[in-house]
């Protein structure tokens, strides 16, 4: 099956693996702190990041469990790489949009989907099967390892629909491929964001 990765999971696929980290057993919350340049702290306060004269920290909840802990530093190494500004100087819907996007990061960043894809995807169709696997193989709990699943499979039930869609346009138009690598990005990328804005319709 063809599966189009997004910006961010080839970005952070590419990060992974410019770095030799190939699979979940090596990621490691110190180690990849240190390539970044960022600092970690722990304290019986709430997670946040802080940036003094262009150096980050990273001040981790030390109430939480370690699982719970990665989970967060992903959180807000997802504002240190997307965002700039002080969160409380911005305007609610900005930061809502921000912590989306830091959510979105963390999922992606502490289960990157290049790993994922290397197991047997066929058995997250039924996503409690996936569960306890996912959490025990990316040290994350087992509600985040929920969520994560239920992201994959719905991009596993596009990438499908995009194949079927793919093969139903050969099969009209047979003379039409074989298309320049160039051209199926740009295909791609259109029906991505054309099931994408469907899909927002929908829940609206």
């Amino acid at each position: 099956m063809f599966y189009q990765k997004t910006h961010l999971e080839e970005n952070i696929e590419y990060w992974y693996k410019s770095n030799s980290i190939l699979t979940p057993s090596e990621i490691d919350m110190v180690m990849i702190a240190n390539l970044m340049d960022i600092w970690i702290h722990f304290h019986k306060k709430n997670s946040v990041m802080v940036k003094i004269n262009d150096l980050y920290s990273i001040v981790l909840d030390s109430r939480k469990t370690k699982n719970e802990q990665w989970q967060d530093f992903a959180h807000e190494l997802g504002h240190v790489i997307n965002h700039v500004g002080i969160q409380h100087n911005l305007s609610k819907s900005f930061r809502m949009r921000q912590e989306y996007q830091a959510n979105n990061f963390m999922y992606h960043f502490c289960v990157p989907t290049f790993m994922l894809l290397s197991f047997d995807v066929n058995n997250y169709a039924n996503i409690n099967d996936g569960v306890e696997f996912v959490s025990k193989t990316f040290h994350v709990t087992e509600e985040f390892s929920k969520k994560r699943l239920i992201h994959f499979r719905n991009q596993l039930f596009q990438a499908k629909v995009d194949e079927n869609h793919r093969r139903q346009m050969e099969s009209r138009y047979p003379k039409a491929p074989p298309y320049s690598q160039e051209t199926m990005k740009i295909v791609e990328q259109a029906l991505y964001l054309k099931a994408r804005k469907e899909r927002m319709k929908i829940r609206a």
